[in-house]
């Protein structure tokens, strides 16, 4: 995120703050918050941070942003996020950085549910990726930012109606694809 910000500060160096500085201070906690919960991570959360405003610096979006600046930098996270996840194959090692706190710290906690609890985050994130571009907007724009369904309609120019069919036909893809891992560990 620093990073972001020097760019940004470099750009607009000895002149007053520009439109899009002030976009920034004012929506990059969420664009931040947004591509943490679908990516999983800080680090990964701050590249699509600088991938979403660097494409408004170097004017590769072409997007009116005086509408809804917030739909336009939300939807332009989850995707910066999910192309992310689509790109990589990540690796099994998790970062000192990925880490939770409240996960070295706790020693009371069962290790084997800790574990699978993360390799089902793990597993729904990617599960997530495969869904479609409009799918998988409206999935973590309900289930992970909290918008209801109209919320959503408006967000995305579509009907309530719409939103509620698509969410209704990504969680049934969801439990097919996640649901051998939870039957696997709801048995033992």
């Amino acid at each position: 995120m620093q990073a972001a910000v020097k760019h940004l500060q470099l750009v607009t160096e000895n002149q007053p703050p520009s439109q899009l500085e002030k976009l920034f201070q004012t929506h990059h906690a969420r664009v931040f918050r947004t591509a943490q919960r679908v990516t999983g991570s800080a680090t990964d959360a701050e590249d699509v941070l600088q991938t979403v405003f660097l494409r408004l610096v170097k004017g590769q979006e072409l997007y009116d942003l005086s509408q809804n600046p917030e739909a336009y930098l939300s939807r332009a996270a989850i995707n910066a996020s999910l192309d992310l996840l689509r790109s990589r194959n990540r690796s099994r090692a998790i970062g000192l950085d990925d880490v939770d706190a409240e996960s070295i710290v706790s020693r009371f906690k069962n290790p084997e549910l800790e574990h699978s609890d993360r390799e089902l985050q793990t597993l729904v994130r990617q599960a997530v990726a495969r869904l479609g571009k409009t799918a998988a907007e409206m999935f973590i724009l309900r289930y992970y930012e909290g918008y209801d369904n109209k919320e959503i309609a408006v967000v995305l120019n579509t009907s309530p109606l719409v939103v509620g069919v698509v969410l209704h036909r990504a969680r049934t893809k969801l439990k097919k694809e996640i649901g051998h891992y939870l039957e696997k560990h709801n048995d033992k």
